[in-house]
Formats: structure tokens, C-alpha cells, sequence
């Protein structure tokens, strides 16, 4: 997952880097965080009362067939990225 905000940085940033530091020319991945269903209802519950039930339904197999994690080694490198925020 991102904050919106942090993708709008990232944009920005790429935007704005100096051209010679691009060595990727098609994309880069972006990774932020990462929390189950658990741990995000923790997270809200500190701040709002919540019950939470889960029933995975057939986009579960979407969510299976994503991976566990995404490399953005190269924007880290290449132009600075890093993401602010996070689950809190």
C-alpha cells in the first residue's frame, strides 16, 4: 500500500530529478507498507471503535496472485524515493 500523499511526492520527485540520475527509462515500482487485515483494524481501533469480520470473497485469488513484495530498490537509488508515511 501508499499514502496518496507519498505517491504524489514520488510524481513530483521523479519530475524533478536530474535526468542523468534516471537509469530506468520504462518505470519504477513504488513500495511503501504492508499490513494484513488484522493489523489494519488494530490501527483503527486505537482511534475508533471497530468490529471486524472477515469472509474472503473471489477477488482473494487476485489478492493471492500478487506478490508478497515489491522491489523499489532502483527509485531508492536512482532518485531518492522514500515513503513517509505509514500504517500509524
Amino acid at each position: 500500500m501508499i499514502y496518496m500523499q507519498d505517491a504524489i511526492k514520488a510524481t513530483l520527485q521523479i519530475m524533478q530529478a536530474d535526468s542523468s540520475q534516471i537509469k530506468v527509462r520504462t518505470s519504477y515500482n513504488l513500495a511503501a507498507i504492508s499490513f494484513s487485515a488484522k493489523q489494519l483494524a488494530y490501527a483503527i481501533n486505537k482511534h475508533i471503535p471497530l468490529e471486524v469480520t472477515y469472509k474472503p470473497d473471489h477477488r482473494q485469488k487476485i489478492a493471492d496472485s500478487w506478490p508478497d513484495s515489491i522491489d523499489d530498490s532502483e527509485a531508492r537509488k536512482d532518485w531518492g524515493w522514500k515513503h513517509e508515511f505509514g500504517l500509524e
